[in-house]
């Protein structure tokens, strides 16, 4: 039954009487021990007493250098903190490296006793008796010989079986279901209780000061790490036959890829590696099946825009070499860029829309940190700025170049725009930048919560993923708000435009709009981030793993014991899931904020994530070492971020299709000017539209800061032109405001 156990909080928790006195170093001391040999065992050498937990720490007396006072220090505090674990009821085994004889591993085992007192501090709950109520069956049990396929393998992981289960208390043991005192505590459990210890054991006390914890001991180099042992090796079996092989099991009936198509077990993750790790795949998986339906619709529509882009009869009119090659537009630049035929943007405008037919300290602190994060943001608001400057300046060389470097490729060349050029460039060079900021502020952003000092776990990881969030919100979104709200709406008129730090003349939309940009934007940014993320998360820890292999000289995993196996692997970061969770809900803004523009994004998201479940379980399964066990309600903060981007998405598509797209001009057209009787046309056309959206400019009321330089050798010939058109010999037109 996957319960969930609800998160508290543990102030000023008394621990059990074992630890009121202070350990006498004198007196207390790990015994050490030989492998013996069983390289699968998860026991002490004496077979009986289970690992619960592993220190490594590295012998200073087996180095060859002199022994400063610092490494004195650090083997004063080991020895204190180890004397404080034996005196608080750990028992402890210490085992030299087979690979590296200056490693010392250190094996924890809680005792029955202090499992029992431990599962009453942290309100562990464990089962009272057999769940005995009747569950209602499925109306579709008939096709259980279909859906069955799509399950794990009920022979390897077999169905949990259900309890009623309640917070544990020693006292009332009797009242516990107990068929086994070595299977009463699962390892995920005891592993957690161990940590919850080893977490407050003193390994320093001076007059009033006392310091204590694991972690500090692991930030300043008393051990090099510490971590609950995986159960066997994830490819092969463990030879050991009191060993339940879930490692193995999840990686073949979960992370393997030929079980991408299978249900995740969700029961065994929990088991295996907690509450916190189940709760964020079942997540995960519930927003990829979300994304199905979205997908599909996305899909659809992109279908149906390709296959009828043909018929639209604005593509037509500019396409035609009688309307859009008549028609001439301004330059979109000063001087050197010069007159050009709209039929020119003929494949552009082909991937357009289609019409619809319908305390004080403290407060310090927190006010540094919230200064800090203000100052990034401006930060990013300004490389934004760098970049719009990128274009202004990069189009103007473009349009000078481009068609002329491109004459030896002509099937490219009506494709290859200086818009267009300007576009992907920008959000190449955008994309680094967001990526460069990211990893900068990432350390700002650690630096700044640590400063604040958050009371507990909880707080300081909310903290941490708003200060987060709010950052990546700007870095990667900023430019896009740009795109689809800002660009092309103060350009000015021909004649008189409108310039950006009275330098740079302000950058029009692509003719084929800016909804074209938007889009590349968007497909280079979320093509890149999925690209880069894959590397980080599946390339290094693999690379690392084998450079490290290769370095320690051990050519198999069968010569050394289980818990130097573990070791060889990658550690899991302080922040655990944190860059999980903040990668799939940068990708949720991606997929809502602008779909209305990128209706293919909710395709590339459900693509990714179906490859992001099975990479993730992939990597902490073969990669990394086992997680400690955390409890968990929710997905925490994350909650109340992706509903306000819901609602923001809500809005942020109304305005796309309001002020940037072309649908309510369009619309206005056709029902006010097209559509029989108002117009002409006796059928549903949108015949006229083109020239509709465009006004008449005289080419003599250019200034001289703007009148082109050159004009292209088809220019005079525009005399010939039927009387008709005559007007544009002498005239030019420009794009209106709401482009095309």
């Amino acid at each position: 039954m996957y319960d969930i156990m609800e998160e508290e909080e543990f102030e000023a928790v008394e621990l059990p009487d074992i630890t009121v006195e202070l350990p006498d170093i004198a007196c207390c001391f790990c015994p050490q021990a030989e492998f013996n040999g069983k390289s699968d065992s998860l026991f002490f050498n004496d077979g009986v007493r289970r690992i619960d937990f592993v220190l490594v720490y590295e012998d200073e007396d087996m180095k060859e250098i002199d022994k400063n006072r610092t490494f004195q220090k650090r083997k004063q505090r080991r020895e204190y903190f180890e004397a404080s674990l034996m005196k608080m009821g750990m028992e402890l085994e210490a085992a030299r490296s087979v690979s590296d004889e200056k490693l010392l591993f250190v094996k924890v085992h809680m005792p029955w006793d202090v499992l029992c007192t431990y599962a009453e501090v942290l309100h562990i709950k464990l089962p009272i008796q057999p769940n005995d109520l009747s569950t209602t069956s499925s109306p579709f049990n008939f096709l259980s010989c279909i859906t069955r396929h799509f399950y794990p393998s009920e022979d390897l992981i077999a169905k949990e079986t259900e309890y009623f289960t309640a917070p544990f208390e020693k006292d009332r043991l009797e009242y516990f279901y107990v068929k086994d005192r070595d299977l009463f505590f699962t390892p995920s459990m005891r592993s957690r209780m161990a940590y919850y210890i080893l977490s407050r054991a003193p390994y320093e006390v001076r007059g009033n000061i006392k310091k204590f914890g694991v972690t500090k001991l692991l930030d300043g180099g008393v051990y090099k790490a510490a971590y609950p042992l995986h159960d066997c090796r994830f490819n092969v079996r463990s030879k050991e036959d009191e060993c339940p092989n879930e490692r193995y099991l999840l990686y073949n009936e979960w992370a393997h890829p030929k079980s991408f198509y299978k249900m995740q077990p969700l029961d065994l993750i929990r088991k295996y590696y907690g509450e916190k790790i189940g709760i964020y795949f079942a997540w995960l998986g519930f927003y990829t099946a979300m994304l199905a339906l979205a997908a599909i619709v996305g899909l659809g529509c992109f279908i149906y825009g390709y296959t009828t882009q043909e018929t639209s009869t604005w593509s037509k009119e500019v396409c035609d070499p009688l309307i859009g090659g008549n028609i001439v537009m301004c330059p979109q630049c000063d001087k050197e860029c010069t007159y050009w035929r709209l039929n020119s943007t003929c494949e552009s405008s082909k991937v357009k829309e289609k019409v619809p037919y319908t305390a004080c300290g403290r407060c310090i602190r927190v006010s540094l940190g919230i200064g800090t994060v203000l100052f990034w943001i401006v930060l990013i608001l300004a490389s934004v700025v760098a970049i719009i400057v990128y274009r202004l300046a990069v189009f103007f060389s473009f349009s000078t170049r481009l068609q002329s470097d491109l004459k030896e490729l002509e099937p490219f060349k009506e494709y290859v725009t200086a818009q267009m050029a300007t576009s992907v460039t920008a959000s190449i060079i955008s994309f680094v930048v967001i990526m460069v900021l990211n990893i900068l502020y990432e350390r700002v952003a650690i630096w700044i919560t640590d400063f604040e000092l958050p009371r507990t776990k909880t707080d300081y990881e909310n903290s941490l993923t708003l200060k987060m969030f709010l950052f990546q919100f700007v870095n990667y979104y900023s430019s896009c708000f740009y795109i689809a709200f800002a660009k092309g709406k103060v350009v000015g008129y021909p004649g008189q435009p409108v310039y950006l730090l009275g330098k740079y003349r302000n950058e029009e939309c692509d003719p084929g709009g800016c909804l074209i940009e938007l889009t590349t934007q968007l497909t280079v940014i979320m093509g890149g981030k999925a690209i880069w993320n894959n590397i980080q998360e599946v390339l290094l820890p693999w690379m690392k793993n084998l450079i490290f292999r290769y370095c320690t000289r051990v050519g198999s995993e069968k010569v050394i014991p289980r818990w130097e196996q573990d070791y060889q692997l990658q550690p899991i970061g302080k922040l655990g899931l944190f860059y999980e969770y903040l990668e799939m809900v940068i990708q949720f803004g991606f997929v809502t904020l602008f779909v209305a523009s990128f209706p293919l994004a909710p395709v590339l998201a459900l693509v990714n994530n179906l490859f992001e479940i099975r990479v993730d379980a992939w990597k902490i399964i073969t990669q990394f070492r086992r997680m400690v066990p955390e409890k968990a309600q929710d997905i925490g903060a994350w909650q109340p971020i992706l509903q306000g981007v819901a609602i923001l998405a809500v809005a942020s598509n109304a305005m796309i299709i309001a002020f940037t797209s072309d649908m309510i001009p369009r619309l206005v057209y056709y029902w006010s000017f097209s559509v029989y009787p108002y117009g002409e046309h006796s059928s549903h056309t949108m015949q006229g539209y083109i020239n509709n959206t465009l006004s008449v400019f005289d080419i003599q009321d250019f200034s001289n800061k703007s009148r082109p330089l050159q004009t292209p050798y088809w220019f005079n010939n525009n005399i010939e032109i039927s009387d008709t058109h005559q007007d544009i010999t002498d005239n030019m037109n420009t794009v209106s405001t709401t482009g095309m």
